[in-house]
């Protein structure tokens, strides 16, 4: 697995796509691609009120990514230092075998560079300490990045506020 994990706390989500906007000036991609997307789950009624969730999609970075494994140039690869998986769009030809090897639909075509785009964590901004952009642009906060190991944290601090919430009662 990555030593970074993007975590989304569908709590919060507003479903405003600024992630998506931000990715997709971020990496210059025309329309089409989406190395990001927030997915609608319902409206679903949680008693009489009708309500919908949000999903924030990108690539897993799989720990046996099947994407690379496809990749006949090598253009796919995974960084042994930290397993964030990108493009080297040097090395890719455009045959799209890493699109159709991916059950998660990560690895996008852009129309533009004849060339498949992906999801890196904008592995260029973590190199010098920063956020992905998705992240950085997130409205209601609810997009987090870091350590795998550190961000089950938001969760048990969440879980921790709402039990003293209602322990004052």
């Amino acid at each position: 697995m990555s030593k970074y994990y993007l975590f989304q706390d569908t709590k919060n989500c507003i479903s405003c796509h600024a992630c998506e906007i931000q990715c997709k000036t971020a990496k210059n991609l025309p329309i089409g691609p989406r190395l990001c997307q927030v997915v609608p789950v319902g409206p679903k009624f949680a008693g009489s009120t009708p309500m919908a969730t949000y999903v924030f999609m990108s690539c897993f970075h799989c720990e046996n990514p099947w994407c690379v494994a496809s990749c006949p140039t090598g253009a796919m690869q995974k960084r042994p230092e930290d397993g964030i998986v990108f493009v080297d769009h040097e090395l890719c030809v455009g045959c799209k075998a890493c699109i159709r090897s991916c059950p998660w639909g990560a690895p996008q075509w852009n129309p533009d560079a004849k060339k498949v785009v992906k999801c890196d964590y904008c592995k260029d901004r973590i190199d010098i300490g920063l956020a992905p952009a998705c992240v950085t642009i997130c409205t209601t906060g609810c997009l987090h990045f870091g350590p795998a190991e550190k961000l089950p944290g938001i969760l048990r601090k969440r879980h921790a506020e709402k039990v003293a919430q209602t322990e004052e009662v």
